[in-house]
């Protein structure tokens, strides 16, 4: 096969695994079209508060000095929220050297209000696997509004292997797009508060909800756990402090089947909120239909007012390493193919 600098499609994650690069035994859609989900081990630890990684001391022994009692995953446990929890995953890593890896969460995941991030034993930081990296994976979970139930095999992240670099200069994603506007270090993504997404502007999260399974798919209520938020006339919504808000973008993505993407949060002067904790858009994700980006916000410290139209994120293209055999659609039975307004997949859809 043809390959050149950048993103693993699903035929080279296969063959990574299949020659050791990665150590998995992946089941039938572990494998996405240019990332792979990761998937948790038999037990949790629960820890006194999140932590890096240290050259000092090794991640196990950082978890043995900071767990406070164990969960057995093998039948299912509940994480609780507000709790910071440290899950060893099933797959390991021998990485040959030109090739390293980003993690995100799951889109799932991050429409849950959960915020998970990779931890590796040799770099200080998160969600960054070094090349040529071998050893174990860690998964970092704090479910920050909902209590939910997760098991041996749940997966709440994936993870994305390059070789070389790959990201697109703002140059190339204009002439990609057809000179799309608004390009400056990625394409700029807007939120949408208007009316035009079925009369609903949004989606708050309620703080004293059950439990999500999630493992289960259309099981839930959406109104037992959200409620909708009624278009501002005035045009602008005041996001309140440490409040979870399911919006999405004014712009329609679309990813090009040899391309994939991922989007970045906006500039910390931009305001005091964050949006969106999940990343990865896999190539054909808005090919076959037209879908909006739905963006994961969370006020911080004061109130935000959130203006229709306001720049809130980025979106950054990069290469495939080569054309892949699987693109996002219905082929593959994506959940959020034409999307707009999407809740996550475990609830029935409003």
């Amino acid at each position: 096969m043809d390959r050149r600098p950048g993103v693993l499609d699903a035929a080279a994650l296969k063959a990574l695994i299949a020659e050791g690069g990665i150590v998995a035994d992946p089941g039938p859609r572990q494998v996405q079209p240019a990332s792979l989900d990761l998937t948790l081990g038999p037990k949790a630890r629960r820890v006194r508060a999140a932590f890096l990684p240290s050259p000092r001391a090794s991640l196990a022994e950082r978890l043995d000095a900071l767990t406070l009692h164990e969960l057995d995953l093998r039948e299912g446990a509940v994480l609780e929220k507000g709790c910071v929890y440290v899950v060893e995953l099933r797959e390991r890593l021998r990485l040959p050297r030109h090739l390293s890896a980003t993690a995100n969460p799951k889109s799932s995941t991050g429409r849950i209000d959960v915020f998970v991030r990779l931890l590796t034993d040799t770099h200080e930081g998160y969600e960054r696997v070094p090349a040529g990296y071998e050893g174990k994976l860690y998964l970092e979970i704090c479910p920050r509004t909902f209590p939910i139930i997760v098991r041996e095999g749940s997966s709440l992240n994936q993870l994305r292997v390059r070789d070389g670099s790959s990201f697109l200069s703002d140059e190339e994603i204009a002439s990609v797009l057809g000179g799309e506007p608004h390009v400056a270090d990625g394409l700029n993504v807007s939120v949408d508060l208007s009316s035009d997404l079925g009369g609903v502007a949004g989606w708050r999260a309620r703080r004293h909800a059950g439990l999500i399974d999630v493992d289960k798919v259309g099981a839930l209520d959406p109104r037992e756990y959200f409620e909708a938020i009624a278009p501002p006339p005035e045009g602008y919504l005041t996001l309140d402090p440490d409040e979870f808000y399911i919006l999405a973008s004014r712009e329609e993505v679309c990813v090009p089947n040899d391309l994939a993407a991922e989007m970045v949060a906006m500039d910390e002067e931009l305001g005091a909120f964050r949006a969106h904790y999940a990343g990865f858009f896999d190539p054909g994700f808005g090919v076959e239909a037209a879908s909006r980006a739905v963006l994961e916000v969370r006020g911080f410290d004061v109130p935000m007012i959130l203006e229709h139209g306001q720049r809130i994120a980025r979106l950054r293209y990069e290469r495939l390493g080569a054309e892949p055999e699987a693109v996002y659609g219905s082929a593959q039975s994506s959940n959020y193919q034409g999307q707009g307004l999407r809740l996550s997949k475990h609830f029935r859809q409003p």
